[in-house]
């Protein structure tokens, strides 16, 4: 299957053939990515606590554990031939102060939002060196500024941030990598939360499929241009600045 570098000489479909591991793939940004990519001719492959439908590929994994992030990736690129680009959009939260949160599930938001992040980018770049690919990962606004009741997920979002701006300048002209900054998006992530950490107004949040156009607009940049950072959000939200 073709790499994006190969098939980018083809301005209209830049990402036709295109190997893009999604992490989260399987709902809320991450499924809308899938679907997005999809329609541009991509191939997603995706890694998830739960199974994906066709067209996109999926393997079960808890991006928790690095050995076993590690383990599904090199299996996705064994199977698919190479990977072409990642999109890290896997995350979970566990709201409340932080004497109330246990420390396991404390650590578990780390460990998937930022560890998860940095174990999957580490196992996929020997191949995103060969296609010269890209890294889009997903921070948040919480990255950018403090919340209470959110101390585990600030940390891990403010953690990626500055992962992959130090990624950016280690990987410059040989990987692209974008860091993408959504505001809420109006998906099942906040359902099972505590009413008081509950949007109050869910028509102020972006719709996920809207967000999902930033990423298509990062991954079909052509070859030496970059976007950086990208900051995505409901005209109405307050999350920023």
């Amino acid at each position: 299957m073709d790499t994006i570098p190969q098939t980018r000489t083809d301005e209209s479909h830049p990402l036709k053939g295109a190997r893009v591991l999604v992490t989260g793939g399987a709902s809320g940004l991450g499924a809308a990515v899938v679907e997005a990519l999809v329609a541009e001719g991509a191939l997603p492959l995706v890694l998830d606590r739960q199974p994906v439908e066709a067209p996109a590929r999926g393997w079960v994994v808890d991006l928790s554990g690095r050995e076993a992030a590690e383990a599904a990736v090199a299996q996705v690129a064994e199977e698919a031939g190479g990977i072409d680009a990642i999109v890290c959009a896997a995350g979970i939260d566990r709201c409340g102060e932080l004497t109330e949160v246990p420390a396991e599930e404390w650590e578990k938001v780390i460990s998937v939002n930022l560890l998860g992040t940095a174990a999957v980018v580490r196992a996929a770049l020997p191949h995103l060196l060969r296609s010269h690919g890209r890294v889009v990962t997903v921070a948040s606004t919480l990255g950018l500024r403090g919340a209470g009741g959110a101390t585990a997920y600030c940390a891990s979002k403010f953690g990626v941030i500055g992962f992959t701006r130090a990624l950016a300048a280690e990987l410059k002209g040989r990987v692209g990598v974008t860091t993408l900054i959504p505001g809420g998006m109006d998906t099942a992530f906040f359902d099972d939360r505590p009413e008081e950490y509950k949007p109050h107004d869910r028509t102020n949040l972006n719709r996920p499929s809207d967000t999902a156009r930033s990423v298509i607009f990062a991954l079909s940049q052509p070859r030496g241009c970059e976007v950086r950072e990208l900051l995505v959000m409901g005209s109405m939200e307050d999350s920023w600045p």
